[in-house]
């Protein structure tokens, strides 16, 4: 792509390049910038020596969303010292390529709105952005002109992450915020109506459930709490109670059961009821929530999507609709993620099916060896037979990611000394990432709890949660297994 440096002095005011903060819709993609940025009537004047040298890398997009049309720029004299800019059309497909390559181009590759010929996406610290006259305002505020007005409602290297993770995850719009929470609260807020009724699940993350059992009610919305695979109950659910929202993790944490996304979308639909799937542990890799009928699917990007424990970050994905409606309130509320933190994750994801795909591999062969184990009491993976939704989990999942939890056979103690003589992994909470990470789920989330609450949730002294990580496969299998021999 042809791209023009010069020590030119920028002269006119028809070259815009903003995108939308309207309440009422999600910032407006690239394709709509670069609708406002045809250099073919942008011109420019001679500049002084001591100019700073502008670099244009002219792109518009037009026709499908999916297929960015890029102009290259080429200089011409018009004989009175101006140079108009005239492009040639190239156009390139997303829809083309696979996820792998997604991760790595989407929103990227001739597809940026940001004007730069860097490869990478460059990060904009600022809080705030101007407007050279009263009259640009103006209409800007009457929606006559596309800008960012303000930081809290969009940044330019933020909308490539979420245009990158839409790509992902097939969905029409992304909304990126700083933490996975963040994204699930203000979700159930938005999508919730004071007084409703929402479904959710018994195994899940427990910060979620405290969440929906103790500051949903103070809005009077209620909720039925039932078993992942327990359809029965969501039927009944249904039938019972004005259900506006069914939210569940698929797989769930820490026991990584799965939930049937086609059906319940089926069931929930027929009765007017949303469907979001938290997919943090599967990655929009190993399962496409939106393909299988879910109306919205939510990560945290802190996880496997950013890659590196550097960094946090939650998205939600889904129809343009639904999507603008829960980012009105994220506009009230912040939650904002800072630009240099999208760009840790716009970079964590192009290494993205390179570490699940190691994950996936290490934590399949990694369960079956631990089930076999006679110090191993039980096996908690999806890849598993012996998982009870290993067919579902077969149909609607490539792979079962890189977290595998099983019971150690023994106490408290003995699973701390378990614990304890590993090499390799660090104990900390969070998983996905590069580095292996493992902790007693009784201890790291429920040790305020005493034993006889933490065994209504499942979570036993002897219960072990293992993410691993992308290191060497028989390093971490020698490391288990000389840490099960010291038991």
């Amino acid at each position: 792509m042809a791209v023009s440096s010069c020590s030119k002095v920028f002269s006119s005011a028809s070259f815009e390049c903003r995108s939308d903060p309207d309440f009422s819709a999600p910032p407006p993609r690239f394709e709509n910038l670069r609708s406002r940025c045809r250099l073919e009537t942008a011109s420019f004047s001679d500049a002084a020596a001591s100019a700073t040298p502008i670099s244009l890398s002219p792109a518009e997009v037009a026709g499908d969303e999916d297929v960015v049309v890029v102009a290259a720029a080429e200089e011409e004299e018009d004989g009175n010292g101006t140079v108009q800019f005239k492009g040639s059309v190239d156009t390139f497909s997303y829809s083309s390529l696979t996820d792998a390559s997604k991760t790595i181009h989407a929103a990227e590759r001739l597809g940026r709105g940001i004007v730069t010929d860097a490869i990478t996406t460059p990060v904009v610290n600022t809080s705030a952005y101007f407007f050279k006259k009263t009259a640009d305002l103006i209409d800007f505020k009457e929606k006559r002109q596309v800008s960012f007005e303000y930081g809290r409602y969009g940044n330019p290297t933020t909308v490539v992450l979420e245009e990158k993770i839409s790509a992902l995850e097939g969905a029409e719009s992304t909304l990126i915020m700083a933490s996975g929470m963040c994204a699930s609260t203000v979700l159930l807020m938005a999508l919730v109506p004071a007084g409703g009724h929402l479904v959710t699940t018994t195994d899940c993350y427990r910060k979620t459930r405290i969440f929906i059992e103790t500051i949903l009610p103070k809005m009077g919305i209620s909720a039925t709490i039932i078993d992942p695979a327990d359809v029965g109950a969501l039927e009944s659910a249904l039938e019972q109670h004005n259900v506006s929202l069914f939210f569940t993790e698929s797989p769930t944490n820490p026991f990584l059961r799965c939930v049937d996304i086609k059906l319940v979308s089926e069931l929930c639909h027929k009765k007017g009821a949303l469907v979001c799937i938290d997919g943090t542990f599967a990655t929009p890799l190993n399962q496409k929530a939106l393909a299988l009928g879910a109306d919205l699917v939510v990560h945290s990007a802190t996880k496997y999507i950013a890659g590196h424990n550097d960094v946090l970050g939650g998205c939600i994905s889904g129809p343009d609709k639904l999507v603008s409606q829960i980012r009105n309130l994220h506009h009230v509320l912040g939650g904002t993620l800072n630009p240099n933190a999208a760009y840790l994750i716009i970079r964590g994801m192009k290494t993205l099916h390179l570490r699940v795909q190691q994950q996936n591999s290490t934590g399949l062969r990694m369960a079956k060896i631990l089930e076999a184990h006679p110090k191993v009491k039980r096996v908690y993976y999806p890849g598993l037979p012996s998982h009870p939704e290993h067919e579902l989990a077969k149909r609607q999942m490539t792979g079962f990611g890189g977290v595998v939890s099983f019971e150690i056979d023994g106490d408290l103690m003995t699973t701390i000394k378990f614990v304890d003589s590993l090499k390799i992994p660090y104990i900390a909470p969070s998983f996905g990432g590069c580095e292996s990470i493992v902790d007693q789920p009784a201890i790291m989330s429920y040790w305020d709890l005493p034993q006889s609450e933490r065994a209504k949730y499942g979570i036993h002294d002897n219960l072990v949660r293992f993410s691993f990580g992308v290191e060497d496969f028989e390093d971490l299998k020698d490391d288990i297994l000389q840490a099960l021999e010291a038991i």
